[in-house]
């Protein structure tokens, strides 16, 4: 015979063992809630550092400091700056960081030896300014940026419209060690080239007269790019002993002058185009808009700036100075000197 089994202790049962459940319901996963609270707060897409490079050349700090001033405001992405500058000039670019709105970034000032360069570049009266040397840094990343595997490199003369972040999620074929903007990739620019005389392919940066040159075996019409803007692999740059490459034909160039600044592009750009020539991803064309600064008269429409990415002043007549075009789009950006050493050139000035 089964015992007598009241209703009550029946109820008192069911009671105990639902309390039992909830009790190990919340035993089991509290923790997982943690657990994914943890992964989302450390995920590695939201902590990765977006290192950038910007040269900060005596004269024209003011071009640097808008220039992060711009990428700062316009994105939520983890940036570390990397500020390169010579010795006589880092106080004075720390100093304008440290007494602005700046003052918030994540930043590293580097120092740029131009002991590097001895013997590796060929002297020119045409335009000096070409050959001043942190427009070599982009040449020696990885010997300034350690612990990156991808970097961005930014010249001075830029503004940053749209996220960064875009810009480092650039895709770089398996074999690519760099990135780059293609002059020929926008067909809205080409008019504004022409219009100006500039070259957008080999025949305006090197000399077809020299044998060193056309035995490279490079048609002169082939297309040129523009380093003023690039996403680096670092572990390709080493492997592929970039850096070395490029200081290959720098001596060669002095050895027998091979490119010169009285050509399109200069002497930066030249040794980059010979290493680099069938071995480069490309940037996106609205991420490097460029030949603001080549003409003071030539303009573009004010909705296809709107709609660029990132604007680059390249060419003579910078938006710091006078004359230029679509300064006010730089100013935007510009933080005065506190110490009141960089003015902005204006016709009323």
């Amino acid at each position: 015979i089964l015992p007598f089994i009241s209703v009550n202790q029946i109820l008192l049962l069911l009671l105990i063992l639902t309390v039992c459940a909830i009790l190990y319901n919340k035993v089991h996963q509290v923790p997982s809630a943690l657990k994914n609270e943890t992964v989302d707060l450390e995920s590695p897409e939201e902590m990765e550092e977006v290192p950038v490079v910007i040269c900060a050349a005596a004269g024209r700090m003011g071009a640097a400091i808008a220039a992060i001033s711009s990428i700062y405001s316009n994105t939520e992405a983890n940036v570390l700056f990397y500020i390169v500058g010579l010795k006589t000039t880092i106080p004075h670019i720390r100093k304008w960081i440290e007494n602005s709105k700046l003052k918030e970034i994540k930043f590293k000032v580097v120092e740029f030896n131009p002991m590097v360069l001895k013997g590796k570049i060929r002297q020119d009266a045409s335009r000096p300014e070409l050959l001043q040397p942190l427009n070599f840094v982009r040449f020696y990343l990885p010997l300034l940026i350690q612990k990156h595997e991808k970097v961005i490199y930014l010249d001075d003369d830029i503004i940053v419209q749209g996220d960064i972040r875009e810009l480092y999620d650039t895709k770089l074929a398996p074999g690519h060690a760099a990135a780059f903007s293609d002059d020929c990739d926008l067909p809205s620019t080409h008019e504004m080239v022409r219009s100006v005389g500039m070259q957008n392919t080999y025949m305006g940066f090197l000399d077809y007269r020299k044998q060193a040159i056309r035995d490279l075996g490079i048609s002169p019409s082939t297309c040129s790019f523009n380093p003023g803007v690039i996403v680096a692999n670092m572990t390709e740059w080493k492997h592929q002993r970039i850096t070395k490459q490029l200081e290959k034909w720098m001596q060669r160039n002095v050895e027998e002058n091979l490119y010169s600044s009285t050509l399109g592009g200069g002497v930066a750009t030249s040794p980059m185009l010979i290493v680099f020539h069938g071995r480069y991803s490309t940037i996106n064309p609205m991420w490097h808009i460029r030949h603001l600064g080549w003409s003071p008269d030539t303009r573009y429409s004010e909705h296809f700036l709107q709609e660029a990415k990132l604007l680059h002043w390249n060419g003579r007549y910078k938006p710091w100075d006078y004359p230029s075009v679509h300064t006010d789009l730089w100013e935007n950006w510009f933080i005065p000197d506190p110490s009141g050493k960089f003015k902005l050139t204006r016709p009323d000035s």
